[in-house]
């Protein structure tokens, strides 16, 4: 079988997260050919590969969404007036106008995307919406946003892709709408698994961000919640990867009959016989954090935390471990708050590390996201026995405290997000219970034991896929 997975801003361009996820994944099926979609914002996001590919990877498919500034004008449409009516369903947000992306993606129908633009349909249907919407706003801003929002969809949806068995997108988003089209061209099954809500995460960023008017914000929340929608509604089989996102997903339209859960699952055999060392340091403790220096992961927010702790704790130090290269000037911005907050004697920056080589000398594990899934580096440390200090996001309550009744136990501490004071006092009560931390480190070994073994996640797809393709 040939498996296409569409990938949006990771693999293997970018390493950790959703990207190990994705080589485990085709890692451990040899028996499947695999085909990677990979859409990235532009060409300079794609120097490097950041994994050795697999032998049953046969390729990178590249697309961009930003080489959309590059369209001039062309043919113009040859739409029916039912084919524009069905068009501008999906421009407006109508439910189960997903029909109308075979029409958008066909350029002898829909024609040049900018020409589209200029069309008289596609016009009209802009100042009605404009004289609806905002019409005390300016229109040029109007004008300008629907084009920056459509023209990379249009743009996206006409390129071309690799014919597979099977298509698996592992976001919504742009990779879900290219997973909704191929869904619907070549009437092949489709996956959507979902590691964070993707529309949640683009919520947060947009009313936070500084590049969309506030004006606009809201029908830029829409646009992506309207992607997301389209493809629970298309997709056969939609994936979460705990409860939260399970119940977010129902909630925003996904089937019930077709929603599942498969937890993420890491190597407990090669990590649960790594060695622990004994809490006989006297009064010195290390922590660590697994982490991309990429802003939703909150470094600075750890930093202030340490600040904080050490003026508590004489000997501790801090091992910030991942790779540096993602985001350059954040990881600069974290150096000089290290400097600013005269941590260097505390705070160590190693860069991508091998964990296996740094986490038997680790006392502590932290995670201080602002956004997450279901954390990989949170199960690769409970698997190892490490107790944690995680923020509350994500699945990290359900990992750290159990999911029911019958996973008692707890495997570290939760904090708020964006909290340090909460963060250092648990540092400090980490430092204080080193009994405590030996404990915590036994429940999470067997907790990923129990649930989130690699070959628990591994035969949950492998059936999947064979449920869905026969």
């Amino acid at each position: 079988m040939k498996i296409a997975l569409i990938v949006e801003g990771s693999y293997p361009y970018v390493s950790g997260g959703v990207a190990s996820w994705i080589q485990m994944l085709v890692s451990s099926m040899p028996q499947h050919e695999f085909e990677i979609i990979a859409i990235s914002s532009s060409r300079k996001d794609t120097a490097n590969y950041k994994y050795k590919l697999p032998p049953n990877l046969s390729g990178i498919h590249d697309v961009f969404i930003m080489d959309y500034q590059k369209l001039g004008e062309g043919r113009a449409p040859r739409l029916s007036e039912s084919e524009a009516e069905a068009c501008l369903d999906w421009f407006g947000f109508q439910r189960d106008s997903e029909q109308a992306l075979p029409l958008m993606a066909d350029q002898a129908k829909l024609g040049n995307p900018v020409s589209f633009m200029k069309s008289e349909s596609f016009w009209n249907f802009l100042v009605s919406a404009y004289e609806t919407e905002m019409p005390d706003h300016s229109f040029n801003s109007y004008f300008w946003t629907w084009r920056s929002m459509y023209l990379p969809a249009i743009y996206l949806l006409q390129q071309a892709y690799p014919e597979a068995d099977l298509y698996h997108a592992v976001s919504t988003g742009y990779a879900g709408l290219i997973g909704t089209y191929l869904r619907m061209k070549h009437r092949k099954p489709f996956l959507l698994t979902e590691h964070g809500v993707y529309a949640r995460e683009r919520e947060e960023e947009i009313l936070k961000s500084a590049w969309v008017d506030p004006p606009f914000k809201k029908r830029w929340i829409d646009y992506f919640y309207h992607m997301s929608q389209g493809a629970y509604r298309t997709s056969d089989r939609t994936i979460a990867l705990y409860g939260g996102t399970h119940r977010i997903q129902l909630e925003l339209g996904a089937p019930k009959d077709k929603a599942l859960v498969i937890p993420n699952g890491v190597d407990y055999q090669r990590l649960s016989l790594l060695p622990r060392k004994a809490n006989n340091d006297g009064d010195r403790i290390v922590f660590g954090a697994l982490v991309r220096l990429v802003p939703i992961k909150d470094i600075k927010t750890l930093l202030y935390a340490a600040r904080l702790a050490s003026s508590e704790i004489a000997n501790m130090s801090l091992m910030i471990m991942g790779p540096t290269d993602e985001d350059p000037d954040y990881y600069q911005e974290c150096l000089a708050l290290t400097r600013n907050l005269q941590l260097e004697e505390i705070v160590a920056f190693t860069g991508k590390v091998d964990i296996e080589d740094y986490l038997p000398h680790i006392d502590a594990l932290i995670l201080s996201s602002i956004s997450e899934g279901q954390p990989l580096a949170v199960l690769e440390g409970m698997a190892a026995g490490v107790p944690w200090i995680c923020t509350e996001v994500g699945s990290c309550r359900e990992l750290l405290e159990g999911k029911d009744e019958h996973d008692a136990g707890i495997a570290g501490y939760i904090v708020p997000p964006v909290n340090p004071k909460a963060m250092a006092d648990m540092m400090v009560k980490m430092h204080a219970l080193p009994d405590e931390r030996t404990y915590m480190g036994h429940v999470g070994r067997r907790r990923v034991a129990s649930y989130y073994q690699i070959n628990h996640f591994i035969d949950a797809y492998k059936q999947l896929y064979d449920e869905v393709a026969t």
